[in-house]
């Protein structure tokens, strides 16, 4: 089922740095020159984008927090997975959640018309994200792969329109998966973006050495928590960590249930040692994150500022499962 959104965002030039004090940072941040463990655990990237201090204590409290939190967490995790029955109130049926959420989320399918009517002499830009939209869900993420029908639908797609694909992979991953030099690749949420290969590019508008990368001094903190996380769930049978290069993931969709608070305890034993990452959660995934003001919403902007399509005629589709 496509679902889509149609909107003129807001500006926000990709080139903004707003960094943190070093007062704020001091308060909330130990101090570690008497420490001589040199880990890049320790190291503060220099150049945040943005953090606030109400922000890195929230995340702190969300690693930190007790036997409470633990069940709140487990709690989420039943609440992302969608089939999980125990998840739904047992005052509202199924069929009433699911046609809620269908009114909230109008079918871009039975709007065909009426998206076609309004984007009469706009300019269409395409953005796609991947799995469960590409690609099905499947239990192993290193098996979801794109059907050779769904890659030519895409590459015909490109043709007409400027097509990106926003991601919470990592960008070589995706690509070896879909195998488009002609697309716009935004991975690692948003974190890593790439324009089209040199001669492929249909619209002249972007450069093609277009590259962003807001969270680079990021990646030697992400690599040794990846290593951790690994280290940490070897424990836990179906337990997945992924490394997206800016961004680290544990997949926790073929973990036995009665294992999850364990799970919630290894990842948060990690995280507690980096305070400006971000433990976030999508459908049966855990997210480890940069604590900074980029997502795949500010690199979709990007890329719509990059195309010069920030004008009163502005119109694009977001398509996502």
């Amino acid at each position: 089922m496509v679902r889509f959104v149609v909107e003129k965002p807001q500006i926000m030039s990709a080139s903004q740095n707003i960094v943190v004090s070093e007062t704020t940072m001091s308060s909330i941040i130990p101090n570690n020159n008497n420490n001589n463990n040199n880990s890049s655990s320790q190291k503060l990237p220099p150049c945040l984008i943005s953090i606030s201090k109400k922000k890195l204590l929230k995340s702190i409290d969300i690693i930190n927090g007790g036997g409470q939190r633990i069940n709140a967490w487990v709690d989420s995790m039943r609440a992302s997975s969608p089939t999980h029955l125990k998840s739904l109130p047992s005052s509202i049926s199924t069929q009433q959640q699911l046609n809620s959420w269908i009114m909230q989320h109008p079918s871009a399918l039975e709007k065909f018309e009426q998206i076609m009517e309004a984007s009469r002499g706009k300019q269409i830009v395409m953005f796609l994200d991947y799995d469960g939209t590409l690609s099905p869900i499947v239990d192993d993420p290193d098996k979801a792969f794109m059907s050779s029908k769904m890659r030519r639908t895409v590459k015909k797609l490109a043709k007409c329109f400027p097509t990106a694909i926003v991601t919470g992979r990592c960008i070589d991953k995706v690509y070896n998966f879909v195998k488009l030099a002609e697309l716009y690749y935004a991975g690692s949420h948003g974190m890593d973006i790439k324009g089209p290969a040199k001669g492929f590019s249909r619209h002249k508008r972007v450069k093609q050495s277009l590259l962003y990368q807001p969270a680079n001094d990021y990646l030697p903190m992400i690599d040794e928590v990846y290593r951790q996380l690994l280290e940490k769930t070897k424990s836990t049978p179906g337990a997945k960590v992924e490394n997206h290069k800016f961004c680290a993931s544990v997949h926790f969709r073929c973990v036995d249930e009665k294992k999850w608070s364990e799970l919630v305890l290894q990842v948060r034993s990690v995280l507690k040692k980096f305070p400006t990452l971000q433990l976030t959660q999508g459908r049966k995934v855990f997210e480890i994150r940069p604590m900074i003001e980029w997502d795949k919403g500010k690199a979709l902007e990007f890329l719509l500022e990059s195309l010069g399509e920030y004008s009163s005629c502005c119109y694009f589709l977001f398509l996502f499962l």
